[in-house]
């Protein structure tokens, strides 16, 4: 099957195609937005009986021409639609299928975006309710919050000074709401505080006011999209089982503490420089899914610009506030530098290039096509 991608192909017209397709090749953007999309569009296709494969970014697939291949929250011109990871429950729906609210609900909050009424509705008739306090993963406070990666504060990737914070608020074995409410305002003063930004006090909201899910994987909406984001760059695979609905729990948890542990060691280790529009740090790190989460807690928590670049070894991020073309402007880039691939989408996209090549030459290749 052989379409021309659009930018962002319309949800009735992707529907008719996915129906229509004798295999579906779903590459998606490594982010918790990207994967929960993939998860909701899988689990439509597996009750369409549509067979399908799902790949966290990489290079594309050899395919047939009887193929449909999907990219979700990225870019490929070789694709033959193009999604956008919050039209995934529309998509499915156009498909006649509903989305699961849970997946789908992770998706929505790790793309920022409020979710519809429909889904809403299917929100509250599977349990889920707001209450006061964190979106953590776990039910084991001082785990759930040394290893979130949707703050960064003094006590982030270090359990027992998380422990010592909450000992500090003196709560009761049992948590009323009065302790959730105790819970949410330490860790909303403890990252606004210091060295925050402004910006701290809209992205700390993120963790707050969570939604509880009695019959989800894990503990709240919130939580189950933190692990998700930081187990699709820790492991791809289990990300995509997790998203599809496959008991890989405490897996997916272990990731995503490898993960948080090694972005918030690196952010508070990080060299750093300011630019016009753009804040660069350097770190001790490979992996350019880490890189992409230092880069997102450094614009949320830390940067005083819009746009931020994290550059390890061998590996770059860059993130930024809003859609700002950053996938083409490492594209750009990596022309200049040798040897360079770049992925992603407009807010948010990573480079991977041979480690010999000094930070500072990333840092310059990047401002030059920002100019």
């Amino acid at each position: 099957m052989s379409m021309s991608p659009a930018e962002q192909t319309p949800a009735s017209d992707a529907a008719a195609a996915l129906s229509e397709a004798t295999f579906v090749r779903l590459r998606v953007h490594a982010s918790g937005a990207a994967v929960a999309a993939a998860g909701v569009i899988g689990r439509a296709l597996s009750t369409s009986n549509v067979p399908f494969r799902i790949r966290a970014t990489g290079a594309p697939e050899a395919a047939t021409d009887n193929d449909l291949t999907v990219t979700i929250g990225t870019s490929d011109q070789s694709s033959d639609l193009e999604l956008d990871p919050t039209d995934a429950t529309t998509v499915v729906r156009e498909l006649g299928v509903e989305p699961d609210p849970v997946c789908a609900l992770a998706g929505f909050h790790a793309s920022g975006v409020e979710p519809d009424a429909d889904l809403e509705t299917a929100m509250a008739e599977r349990g889920v309710e707001s209450r006061p306090g964190v979106a953590v993963p776990t039910a084991d406070l001082a785990d759930g919050l040394a290893h979130s990666t949707l703050v960064h504060a003094p006590w982030s990737g270090d359990r027992e000074a998380t422990q010592a914070m909450l000992a500090d608020l003196s709560l009761p074995t049992d948590l009323d709401a009065d302790a959730h409410r105790r819970v949410a305002s330490a860790v909303a003063l403890d990252v606004t505080t210091g060295d925050a930004t402004s910006q701290a006090a809209t992205a700390v909201e993120r963790i707050l006011h969570p939604d509880v899910t009695p019959n989800g994987p894990f503990e709240t909406v919130g939580g189950f999209a933190d692990v998700l984001d930081a187990t699709v760059r820790e492991t791809p695979g289990v990300a995509i089982a997790l998203a599809l609905g496959h008991d890989v729990g405490e897996t997916a948890l272990n990731a995503w503490r490898d993960h948080a542990q090694a972005v918030h060691a690196a952010l508070d280790g990080a060299t750093t420089g300011r630019y016009e529009s753009l804040y660069a740090l350097s770190c001790d790190l490979s992996s350019p899914g880490r890189l992409a989460t230092v880069a997102r807690l450094a614009r949320d928590f830390r940067a005083p610009e819009p746009t931020v670049l994290a550059v390890g070894t061998g590996a770059a991020a860059l993130v930024s506030t809003g859609p700002a073309g950053l996938d083409d402007q490492l594209a750009a880039a990596a022309t200049n530098i040798g040897e360079a691939t770049a992925t992603g989408g407009p807010a948010e996209a990573t480079l991977s290039f041979d480690p010999s090549v000094e930070p500072k030459d990333i840092v310059s290749a990047v401002r030059e096509v920002r100019r």
